[in-house]
């Protein structure tokens, strides 16, 4: 008979194999192929997330000329036998615009949280950095002075300048070691050189196409049907399933080069890639609806503080707050019948002071 001499277990031992305590609940997904933690917290955003969006977007498609009750929206949405005037204007006509805002807020979100990852700081989104405005003088150049109208060629004319105004304040802010304050104190001179440029540009051309670059510089959805939005989600799609990625990498980029390094990430190659791809996300909303200022500034930031995230990178969250800032902003836009951005300069405007004075108060 032999004796086992093993000490007894000791509430110290039970501790050592307990579960890791994260602070909140979460959902285990552990497959052969998935094993990961999503937090219930993020889950019930998400859902109430889509909810405003559903309920915004039904909203907005009562609103117009042509008086349509909620009732006959739904039914016009879910009854194909219902009122073929009433579906040729909700389907038609005003759906094309609710979908489209959905999707501009999404990308427009998307890139925020990929530039403020990057750049570690709640300033750094295309609007601030500059990179927004890269595109809008890309897309008034192919308008104006190049005379090309068309969704595709204005699309490459923003993601042309976009790319050009990203590499020149990489270029600029780059001194051996990338620094974020300097990387948003250069795109900050470089946003205001290109938006003196914009205006001596429209200042130098007939009255009619400077009306028409600053009926689009506004940023609208009014006029978008499925001829734009078509091409648009097919784009969008491929660049969000290519950015995927780095929704594991730019977070740990945040932990610096070194950290990055020894995790096995490229510093430099995520870095062009995040670039890359943030711009491609402004570049396609730049192009069919104008600058849709603040939102990639604001929809981060909401989400990191709905969820309770660490990173702004939370893609999912992160693209379903733009959208529903997006699609309310949209519906009050209609009420007061003004241009969507419009209404987002005056919300980001706000929220860019708060920012500011949080920031301020929290180093004093």
């Amino acid at each position: 008979m032999s004796i086992d001499r093993r000490p007894a277990p000791t509430a110290h031992d039970d501790a050592a194999f307990a579960p890791v305590d994260h602070g909140r609940r979460h959902i285990r997904i552990d497959t052969a192929r998935i094993a990961t933690l999503i937090p219930v917290r993020s889950i019930v955003v998400c859902v109430l997330l889509a909810v405003v969006i559903v309920a915004a977007g039904l909203g907005s498609m009562t609103i117009g000329a042509y008086e349509v009750d909620l009732a006959a929206v739904i039914r016009a949405v879910v009854d194909p036998s219902s009122d073929s005037d009433v579906r040729q204007v909700v389907l038609e006509w005003r759906l094309p615009r609710v979908l489209f805002a959905v999707l501009c807020g999404a990308a427009l979100a998307l890139a925020g949280g990929i530039f403020q990852s990057l750049t570690r700081n709640p300033l750094g989104s295309p609007d601030i950095i500059g990179f927004g405005i890269g595109a809008q003088f890309g897309v008034t150049l192919t308008m104006v002075v190049l005379e090309l109208n068309t969704y595709m060629l204005k699309a490459a004319g923003a993601l042309v300048g976009g790319l050009l105004t990203a590499l020149l304040v990489y270029v600029l802010a780059n001194k051996k070691t990338l620094s974020s304050f300097r990387l948003i104190i250069v795109g900050i001179g470089v946003s205001a050189g290109l938006g003196s440029l914009t205006s001596w540009i429209l200042i130098s051309v007939s009255v009619e196409k400077a009306m028409m670059a600053a009926t689009w510089g506004a940023g609208s959805l009014a006029s978008l049907g499925f001829d734009q939005l078509i091409p648009a989600a097919i784009v969008f799609a491929i660049v969000t399933v290519l950015s995927l990625p780095l929704n594991r990498t730019l977070p740990v980029l945040e932990m610096g080069d070194d950290a990055a390094t020894a995790l096995g990430i490229a510093p430099g190659r995520t870095r062009l890639a995040a670039m890359v791809f943030g711009v491609a996300l402004v570049a396609l909303v730049t192009a069919a609806a104008g600058p849709l200022s603040f939102i990639a500034l604001a929809a981060p930031q909401i989400s990191q503080r709905l969820t309770r995230s660490n990173t702004p990178m939370d893609p999912v969250p992160v693209m379903l707050t733009g959208a529903a800032l997006v699609v309310v902003s949209d519906a009050v836009a209609q009420l007061v019948a003004v241009p969507v951005g419009v209404v987002t300069v005056s919300i980001g405007g706000i929220y860019l002071a708060w920012l500011l004075a949080a920031q301020y108060a929290r180093r004093t």
